[in-house]
């Protein structure tokens, strides 16, 4: 498939994301059908070009693509399961969120039905749909994804992850991990700080060079974890464990919350118990990767 003008594009869902991505195929000079439960929803993009379908199983005939955006993958299932459709020769790419488990059964559910599927998830906000700095997720079979991949390319940044279904999810809230530790780390930081005195705008920055440097860490502690070797190159883990416990007992004195470090010092606490003191931080993925007891 060519990234023509004449290309023919669904998309199902107009929340705020999917008005985005509806928008970003009309620039691209896609026509686009367009489906929502509130068909008012749909106004505005049919004012600009789009072509609002009466029902969802003529949303789904229109285009040989359909690109999904609902609440959530319930939602999803409970519109597939209304139409009689024939899906037999389209491409579904399910951009709702979701686990990695939905995503697997709904790619079941859909190529038993004769459906193409691809998962994905939308690492980016509705104003930057379109821009390169918009990141799409996607997985499932890499034909599939390689044949639209000069459409859905409208959308932004297109990344292929694998032919496993729930990658996409996998990847999302992997990077929700990264995002809330960083910025809890931050405001942990800047909790303390404003004991003294100073205020948010100023600590970020130092902290800013702070969480680039750490990030300069991850490639080696990678390989450290995919090896299963933790040499301490750096510091032993029981060296750090001191340094938690005195960011707690810091965290204290001041009348800060001291919740998080207590928690990361109690998973060191136990690699430690376990015989990893003497290895490099990375050997805490033991930790990581146990379920919670208790």
């Amino acid at each position: 498939m060519n990234n023509t003008t004449d290309t023919r594009v669904t998309v199902i869902g107009l929340g705020l994301m999917g008005q985005a991505l509806s928008r970003a195929f009309l620039k691209a000079g896609h026509p686009t059908t367009v489906w929502n439960r509130t068909a008012a929803k749909a106004d505005r993009l049919v004012a600009e070009g789009a072509l609002l379908a009466p029902t969802f199983g003529d949303a789904l005939k229109a285009s040989p693509l359909t690109i999904v955006c609902v609440t959530d993958y319930p939602a999803l299932r409970e519109l597939l399961a209304t139409t009689d459709a024939d899906l037999a020769g389209t491409t579904l790419v399910n951009l709702t969120s979701g686990d990695s488990a939905q995503a697997r059964e709904t790619a079941r559910w859909a190529e038993e039905r004769g459906a193409r599927y691809l998962d994905g998830a939308i690492m980016a906000v509705p104003p930057v749909i379109g821009t390169a700095d918009a990141v799409i997720l996607h997985s499932g079979p890499e034909s599939d994804f390689e044949a639209h991949k000069p459409v859905l390319e409208a959308l932004g940044t297109v990344s292929y992850l694998g032919a496993d279904h729930g990658l996409a999810s996998l990847y999302d809230v992997a990077g929700l991990a990264m995002m809330w530790s960083v910025l809890n780390a931050w405001l942990q930081g800047t909790a303390m700080l404003r004991t003294a005195g100073v205020d948010a705008a100023t600590y970020a920055p130092f902290a800013r060079q702070i969480a680039a440097g750490v990030a300069e860490w991850l490639p080696g502690y990678a390989e450290q974890i995919d090896n299963g070797s933790f040499p301490a190159e750096v510091s032993a883990l029981e060296t750090d464990a001191r340094a938690m416990d005195h960011l707690i007992e810091e965290s204290e004195a001041l009348g800060v919350n001291a919740e998080l470090p207590k928690l990361i010092k109690a998973m060191a606490a136990r690699s430690i118990a376990a015989g990893h003191g003497a290895e490099q931080y990375p050997v805490l993925i033991e930790e990581f990767s146990k379920p919670h007891e208790g």
